[in-house]
């Protein structure tokens, strides 16, 4: 709903005038207006100047019939691209095209096909500005609070209003009286028409005040200009011109109207006030003072805030009707204009500039952002001056580097950056994946420039950038690639992903080879162009999650002994290694920029310091696949791998969330930062293993080492370990600590908005740590690894609706690390994938696909568990002594329909179960074992009884999800793992499923929000991904499209919407193992916007 800017100061005028109108007479002007005013539902596709992007409902009204000509608002109207449908009172539903948007004052004109009405008989409503005074009875018709048609009651009590303050970053009227009323309009009702008894709008509707009940009208004066100019131009080509002129004239200053009073304490002097007083009009109460003047505009250097205006061209002019009128009548020209300041009489001639030429009608599109000349709105409210590169929507690319909206960009790759075009130019001579500065202003800290490093997008999130231009004549903006294909910036994304697919030889890890490909992970943005997502029903988390706490910010001291160089210590060092380093430090290159060691830190951190990682992790907006909860995360990993070729991080999966983002890595070893590539997530354990290529890190190759792993034996209780991990300066802080529990068992409950949780997993607890964002490592006092101190992400719920994220960090011991190492290494039986130029197998995991919790024995005894079970269940396991229970089964599994809710599992091939590493060990003996069907052989107690059962296991593989739908402005994809997890899909063939959503897309405008499946198109069932492309690929744009949904809660829904293939193509976005790249595919697209 276009809900009305609302003011925060001003005045309340209340006057009580006796009406000599009837109510009859008001009953025949509303039966005229009614049917002439419509419900204007709009969507803004980007944002663009002072707007952001969105879906909204208005009021406008109809004043040229024979035209098909609607008055609005300009807020309405938008400056930049807007699609747009008006509903009449019948429920008629047309089109409607935006024909004009005057650049400063609150109205604008949509237009129709006035054939499209079939069955409703209206007429226009006429304009009479002059009917306006103080105490006239009006009514405001229109849509207010999204009630389709509401009457409101007033009386207009003030003709003199200034312009109400709406924002100090967004859209404000100026240079304008407002009349306001008491008639308490609320949101949808801008640019409902403020009639008298006669049915004629005296006024346009334009905002209101929260506190009160006061109405802000703009009067309709300009309005009447500007309808008859585009009247004389239609007459003038016979029909619908190509595009409308309305001369608009500007000094780029701003005029207050002041009251004499107020003008003498500026320095009027007398027998100036006299002359004005005697050749105004009767009951003029003051004059125009200018209040600001934007920089480097016509009016700068030449008038001061505080300068009383009292001539132009030799006339007085005390009113802002007749200020404009001259400007508008003068554009192009010199105009005189004499002034006061301070007493003295000042006389300037200023050229008056086209009012349009300042108005932007175009935009850059890249990686997300919307980047455009500065407007001479946001230049008055900013005090820049105008054509300034401005930053409408940051996107990914430009808010991954921490540019924020509203930044006007200075410099970029060290050349400057004064108009829109310079940016492209600078753009086209950058590779994809380099990283530039750019150095950027914001007008809150408007006198210092902040200085950045931006990565240029490698991957294709996004489309290559475009320029969209207004085309007035059809009412869109019409997109062309603005960069050339030969330029370094298209041609290196083919370049970076070119590898030589004839090779099918598999090197082990060990291979020192040559590099064929470095694969980097790079960065786009929002939805296909700058969107914001969010989920439906969701609380969006703004921020990253970090994981640093304030306790390790502290600073520790260093001294200069150097710890590693190639030579000294090896891929896998120890204690020993360490302490042959410390006494014989190396001299070979590189070495001088090694990490020293404190001389207070202890043996464990002085070991596992140069195998630490810090983790930054961005998700492009337009690739928030499986419910990641935000687009920016901090974390700690630990190097597990490190050889000529290849090189492997652990970290946990709240740092990791999903393949799809780009990974910078930060090495506490060496003061470098190189990007890393997501090669496995294990669909149930809390952990991501993540490579990089140990050639980018040039000397630092030598000093970088891969920790040591300590599988065995398991951590018990009492055992001491360390803690180690970096705080975000890269410091290492550690601290000894004692195991309270090894084995606690994760519950961890399903978020809103269902993400990776972890199940099915032991974890360790300690008496003492560094806070719940702090993530790291659990060593032995000699270094060795026997755990990840890892973050896990949950979801705290506040009553029925409220729910806030939250994360917690426990222990996760590096046996199940080390079984997926080991089978990297080994070149396991697996799907192969390109790693830094090589084929790897990367490993399958076989799953019990079923969650469980722990029950203790006592309990389950209480259950009906015999006295036999119970004691062979705690001599299998005295230390846990409890049985494992089912949960529930993930939808589509082969366990569903065997396992249900509440069973207990006794034993598998007659071995007692006690914990969830005993089910491990049961899936992983198939694997290794000749011939096997994949089948465990269980015992379950159900309802008192004893079953035996034959229920099958999942092979998983690591990639999570490789592939993405984006339609209409929603993020569709395979049900993954979480919502599997809910224990429910659509019985009709599943269906696929919408992750996320953009604003001003159709699916915001239409409804078609997040966490649900689409089941069918136009009656076409859509099973799966590949089904889905091929039916919407034979829908055309403006095609109306019929959607069967079923929602998480089962609730089944059935809607319709238009399909948009102008601003929103269909296209998808899958990775190839075998480029080991991203690959974005225009599935259906307009011509003009084919990506």
């Amino acid at each position: 709903m276009e809900s009305p800017a609302k003011e925060e100061a001003g005045g309340d005028l209340a006057m009580e005038i006796e009406s000599t109108v009837t109510a009859e007479d008001w009953r025949r002007a509303l039966s005229r207006v009614v049917p002439s005013v419509v419900v204007l539902r709009t969507t803004a596709p980007r944002a663009f100047d002072t707007e952001v992007a969105g879906a909204s409902y208005a009021t406008g009204f109809v004043v040229d019939k024979s035209r098909g000509i609607i008055l609005t608002n300009r807020h309405v109207v938008k400056p930049g691209p807007v699609v747009a449908e008006a509903m009449f009172v019948n429920r008629e539903e047309i089109p409607v095209y935006p024909l004009y948007r005057d650049p400063v004052h609150d109205f604008g004109f949509f237009r129709y096909d006035p054939g499209a009405i079939k069955f409703l008989k209206y007429d226009e409503i006429p304009l009479a500005p002059e009917a306006a005074s103080v105490g006239l009875e009006i009514r405001v018709v229109g849509n207010d609070s999204g009630e389709k048609v509401s009457i409101l009651a007033g009386t207009l009590a003030r003709l003199d209003r200034e312009a109400p303050y709406y924002k100090k970053d967004g859209y404000n009227d100026f240079n304008t009286f407002y009349m306001q009323a008491a008639s308490g309009t609320k949101g949808g009702s801008s640019g409902s028409p403020v009639v008298d008894c006669q049915g004629r709008a005296v006024a346009l509707n334009a905002g209101s005040k929260s506190s009160s009940a006061s109405a802000f009208f703009l009067p309709l004066e300009r309005v009447v200009r500007s309808l008859n100019l585009i009247r004389d131009s239609w007459n003038a080509f016979g029909n619908k011109p190509e595009s409308v002129y309305i001369p608009r004239g500007t000094l780029q200053a701003t005029f207050q109207h002041k009251g004499f009073e107020e003008t003498r304490r500026l320095g009027l002097r007398n027998e100036t006030e006299q002359v004005v007083r005697g050749v105004s009009p009767a009951g003029e109460t003051g004059m125009l003072v200018v209040d600001s003047v934007v920089p480097e505009g016509p009016a700068h250097k030449h008038l001061e805030p505080g300068d009383v205006l009292v001539r132009i061209n030799g006339e007085v002019v005390t009113q802002f009707l007749r200020l404009e009128t001259l400007l508008d009548d003068s554009v192009g020209r010199e105009i005189d204009l004499e002034i006061e300041r301070g007493g003295n009489p000042v006389t300037v001639k200023l050229e008056v500039e086209d009012l349009h030429s300042i108005t932007p009608n175009h935009f850059l599109e890249v990686s997300g952002a919307v980047i455009h000349p500065l407007s001479y709105q946001q230049a008055r409210n900013f005090r820049f001056k105008c054509g300034l590169v401005y930053v409408a929507e940051a996107g990914y690319m430009l808010s991954r580097a921490s540019v924020p909206r509203h930044a006007i960009i200075k410099k970029l790759a060290g050349e400057d950056i004064a108009h829109l075009d310079d940016l492209i130019a600078v753009l086209a001579k950058l590779s994809r994946g380099s990283r530039v500065p750019l150095e950027y202003v914001k007008y809150t800290d408007r006198h210092r420039n902040k200085s950045v490093l931006v990565t240029i997008d490698q991957h294709e999130w996004y489309a290559p950038p475009q320029l969209y231009t207004r085309n007035d004549a059809t009412g869109l903006w019409t997109a062309k690639p603005v960069i050339p294909p030969e330029s370094p910036f298209i041609a290196s994304a083919y370049h970076a992903s070119h590898v030589d697919t004839n090779s099918n030889s598999v090197s082990s890890l060990t291979e020192s080879s040559p590099m064929d490909l470095k694969c980097q992970y790079d960065s786009e943005n929002l939805a296909d162009g700058c969107i914001k997502m969010q989920t439906d029903d969701e609380i969006v988390v703004d921020g990253s999650h970090s994981s640093e706490d304030s306790l390790v910010e502290k600073k520790r001291r260093r001294v200069d002994e150097e710890i590693a160089a190639e030579g000294t210590l090896p891929s896998y060092g120890d204690l020993d290694d360490v302490k042959g380093a410390l006494r014989h430090p190396s001299n070979a290159e590189g070495s001088d920029l090694a990490r020293t060691v404190s001389s207070n830190a202890s043996l464990a951190e002085q070991v596992i310091e140069p195998a630490l990682v810090m983790f930054e992790v961005h998700v492009p907006p337009v690739c928030m696949l499986d419910g990641v909860h935000s687009q920016h995360f901090f974390g700690t990993g630990v190097i597990i791998h490190h050889s000529d070729t290849l090189g492997l991080v652990a970290v946990d999966r709240n740092t990791v969330a999903v393949s799809i983002s780009d990974i910078m890595l930060s090495f506490a070893a060496y003061p470098i930062e190189i990007p890393g590539e997501v090669v496995f997530l294990h669909p149930v354990h809390n952990f991501a293993l993540v490579a990089y290529d140990p050639s980018a890190l040039g000397a630092g190759a030598s000093v970088v080492r891969a920790a040591k792993l300590l599988p065995e034996p398991a951590l018990r209780r009492g055992d001491s370990v360390y803690l180690v991990g970096l705080s975000r300066s890269l410091q290492a802080t550690s601290r000894k600590s004692i195991i309270t529990n090894p084995c606690t068992a994760v519950n961890i409950g399903s978020a809103d908005c269902p993400r990776y949780r972890a199940i099915n997993m032991e974890v360790i607890e300690l008496d003492t740590d560094f806070g719940s964002t702090f993530s790291g490592i659990l060593t032995d006092e000699q270094g060795r690894v026997q755990a990840l101190w890892a973050s896990f992400s949950t979801q705290l719920k506040y009553g029925c609706s409220s729910s806030e994220d939250h994360q917690f960090v426990r222990g996760i011991p590096i046996y199940a690390i080390s079984q997926v190492l080991e089978k990297i290494i080994s070149g396991t039986q697996g799907p192969f994938r390109l790693i830094n130029g090589i084929r790897r197998p990367m490993p399958f995991v076989r799953l019990l696909e079923v969650e469980l919790y722990p029950t203790l024995l006592s309990k389950a005894r209480s259950y009906g568990l015999s006295d036999n079970w119970v004691q062979a269940l705690a001599k299998k396991d005295p230390v846990r002594r409890q049985v494992l229970r089912v949960k529930g089964c993930l939808a589509g599994s082969k366990a569903e329909n065997l396992l249900e809710q509440g069973d207990m599992i006794l034993a598998i091939n007659k071995e007692p179960i006690t914990c969830f590493l005993d089910i491990e060990k049961a899936c992983q003996e198939l694997d290794q074992s000749v011939g096997s069907d994949g089948v465990l052989n269980m015992t379950i107690f159900r309802q008192g009884k004893e079953i035996e059962l034959v229920v099958g296991t999942d092979i998983r593989d690591g990639n999570g999800t490789t592939r993405m739908v984006n339609w209409c402005g929603c993020i569709i994809q395979d049900p993954h793992s979480a919502v599997r997890a809910l224990g429910f899909l659509p019985e009709e063939g599943h269906g696929v499923y919408v992750a996320r959503w953009c604003h001003g897309s159709p699916v915001h405008r239409y409804g078609l929000y997040a966490l649900q499946w689409i089941i069918e198109v136009n009656g076409q069932p859509t099973p799966d991904l590949e089904t889905f492309i091929q039916v919407v690929k034979g829908l055309e744009d403006g095609e109306f499209v019929r959607v069967r949904t079923v929602h998480l809660n089962g609730k089944p829904r059935v809607l319709t919407l238009k399909q948009d293939l102008h601003y929103w193509p269909t296209w998808e976005l899958s990775f190839e193992p075998e480029t080991a790249t991203w690959r974005r595919r225009t599935i259906k697209a307009l011509q003009s916007t084919a990506a």
